[in-house]
C-alpha cells in the first residue's frame, strides 16, 4: 500500500505504513502453536507486556480445546491483576445519524431512503442528558454520523452543554467521543472542550476489504482513516480508542491488525490505545452482507481473551450488541467496560421509548436492552463492583501517566476504591432496594480487602460521607 503522509499533513517521522497484509498473513500461516509456546506467551503477558505479532499468532493459532481454556484463564488472571474486579459502566448518547459515507454495514448509510435523520437540538440534548441523570449514569459516549453539520465546533458545543446539564445529584463527569476524523485543529477544538477518548474504528484493517465495503463518502479513503488518531495524538489528545467491526473480514486477521494498530501508537507516541473495541456486526436497516465472515459465539470469546493479553493495560469494551447471556460469559475473559440502559434511537431516553426497536431510526440492532439497574445486579451477583470511577480523567493520569501506573498493575490500588466510592453514589441516589442490599454487601466484602489500613480508613470514611449527602469523593 502506497502511503502519502504530506498528504495528509502529518510528520513523516510519526507516519508511515504499519498495516502490511502479507505480513500479517504469513505470521498466520507460518507460526506453529504448541503447548510450550503458548505458556511462553502467556507468561510473558502475566509479566505485563505486550506482545508481537508472531506471538498474537501463536494464541490464533490454537485450536487445542485445552489451550484455548489456557488462553481464557490466563485473560482472566491478567485483568484482575490490572483492573481488579471493577467493571466500568456507561452509556452512549446518538446525538445525530446525518451521514454521507455509503458505508455497506451501517443503518446511516446515506443511501438507505429508509432511515430517519434526526439531530437532536439544545434542548433535546439536555433532555437525554437529564434522563440518563437521573438512571444514575455519569460517563456517557457521545455519538455522530460524518456529516458537515457535525464539526469539531459542533462537536465541541455538544460537550460543553452535556457537561453543564445537571439533574438533581445527577451529573456527566466522563464524556467519550465516536466520531469521524478531524483535521489537528478540529481535535484541539473537542480536546478543549473536556473531552475524555475520542474513538475512531477502522472497521477492517485489510485495505481490499475495506475498499468493498465503503463506496464513497470520505471514509471510504483507508489512509485517512488509518492515521486519524495520529491526528489526535499531534493535537494533544492522549487517549484513544480503537476498534474492529468483526464480522467484515477474517477475525484472525483483526485481531492482528488491532495488535498492530496498538504497537504502532505506543512506538510512535510512547502510549497505546486507551481502549479497544470489537463489536460484531448486527442487524441494520436495509441490510444485506455475506455470512464469510460473520464470528460465531465460540470464536469471539476466544478473540476477546486473546486481545487481553495481546495488550494488557488496555480497556476492553463490550457492548449491548451483545446478549445477555454472551456478555456475562465474555465479561470473563479481560472485559473492563460495558454499557448498560442502552437506548441508540435517537432521543429515546428523554422519551421512554420502550417498544420494540425501529431499524430506520437505529444504527443497529441491541441485544441487551436492559435497565442500568438490572445490569448493575447482575455485576453485582457475578461478583463484579459495578464503577462509574472518572478519577484518572480528571487527575491527569491519562496518556503516558496511565500507561506509567497501569503497565506494572499500580493502577489497581486506585481503582477498587474507587469503584466503590462511585456505587455508594448509586446505591445511595438511584438504586432499587433490592440492589442497594446487594451492593451494599458488595461493597462491605470488597473494603475489608484493601490492605493498605490508610486507605482503608479514609475509604469508610468517603463511604460515610456519600451517605450523609456528598458527592464526587475519590482518590
Amino acid at each position: 500500500m502506497k502511503f502519502s503522509p504530506e498528504k495528509y499533513n502529518i510528520p513523516d517521522v510519526r507516519m508511515r505504513p504499519f498495516i502490511d497484509p502479507d505480513e500479517i498473513w504469513q505470521y498466520i500461516n507460518n507460526t506453529k502453536s504448541t503447548k510450550e509456546r503458548v505458556n511462553e506467551v502467556i507468561a510473558k503477558s502475566l509479566s505485563k507486556q505486550r506482545l508481537s505479532l508472531e506471538e498474537t499468532a501463536i494464541l490464533i493459532n490454537t485450536d487445542n480445546p485445552e489451550l484455548i481454556q489456557l488462553i481464557k484463564e490466563g485473560a482472566l488472571k491478567l485483568k484482575e491483576e490490572v483492573y481488579g474486579n471493577r467493571i466500568v459502566l456507561f452509556a452512549p448518547l446518538y446525538i445525530g445519524n446525518k451521514c454521507i459515507n455509503n458505508c455497506k454495514y451501517c443503518g446511516f448509510r446515506t443511501d438507505n431512503k429508509d432511515a430517519i435523520r434526526k439531530t437532536l437540538s439544545t434542548l433535546e440534548i439536555i433532555n437525554e442528558v437529564q434522563a440518563l441523570e437521573e438512571q444514575g449514569q455519569k460517563r456517557l459516549i457521545l455519538v455522530f454520523g460524518e456529516h458537515p453539520d457535525y464539526s469539531a465546533d459542533f462537536i465541541a458545543q455538544t460537550v460543553e452543554t452535556v457537561y453543564s446539564t445537571k439533574k438533581g445529584p445527577g451529573e456527566i463527569r466522563r464524556l467519550n467521543v465516536n466520531a469521524a476524523p478531524l483535521d489537528i485543529e478540529g481535535f484541539r477544538k473537542v480536546k478543549n472542550a473536556g473531552i475524555g477518548t475520542y474513538q475512531i474504528f477502522q472497521e477492517t484493517y485489510h485495505p481490499e476489504a475495506y475498499k468493498n465495503y465503503h463506496l464513497s463518502g470520505k471514509k471510504q479513503d483507508y489512509e485517512n482513516r488509518i492515521i486519524a488518531l495520529d491526528k489526535a495524538q499531534e493535537a494533544g489528545i492522549d487517549d484513544v480508542g480503537i476498534g474492529a467491526l468483526f464480522g467484515l473480514y477474517d477475525w484472525r486477521f483483526e485481531v492482528m491488525g488491532l495488535v498492530r494498530h496498538a504497537n504502532h501508537l505506543e512506538a510512535c507516541y510512547n502510549v497505546g490505545p486507551h481502549t479497544i473495541s470489537f463489536p460484531r456486526i448486527k442487524d441494520a436497516s436495509s441490510l444485506n452482507l455475506p455470512n464469510e465472515y460473520m464470528v460465531n459465539d465460540s470464536d469471539f470469546g476466544r478473540l476477546v481473551a486473546i486481545l487481553r493479553l495481546a495488550i494488557p493495560y488496555t480497556g476492553m469494551i463490550l457492548t449491548a450488541r451483545e446478549s445477555p447471556s454472551l456478555r456475562k460469559e465474555v465479561m470473563k475473559y479481560g472485559i473492563s467496560q460495558i454499557d448498560g440502559g442502552t437506548k441508540i434511537e435517537i432521543g429515546a431516553y428523554s422519551q421512554s421509548i420502550n417498544e420494540k426497536q425501529n431499524l430506520n431510526k437505529e444504527q443497529f440492532f441491541i441485544n441487551d436492552s436492559r435497565s442500568l439497574d438490572e445490569i448493575i445486579e447482575e455485576l453485582i451477583d457475578e461478583g463484579f463492583i459495578p464503577s462509574f470511577c472518572t478519577a484518572c480523567y480528571r487527575l491527569g493520569r491519562t496518556g503516558e501517566h496511565f500507561m506509567e501506573m497501569s503497565v506494572p498493575g499500580f493502577i489497581n490500588k486506585f481503582c477498587t476504591p474507587n469503584a466503590i466510592l462511585t456505587l455508594s453514589e448509586y446505591l445511595t441516589d438511584y438504586a432499587s432496594e433490592t440492589v442497594k442490599e446487594k451492593g451494599w454487601k458488595v461493597i462491605e466484602t470488597n473494603s475489608c480487602k484493601i490492605k493498605n489500613p490508610v486507605t482503608a480508613k479514609k475509604l469508610h470514611e468517603r463511604i460515610s460521607r456519600i451517605k450523609n449527602g456528598e458527592h464526587d469523593l475519590y482518590f
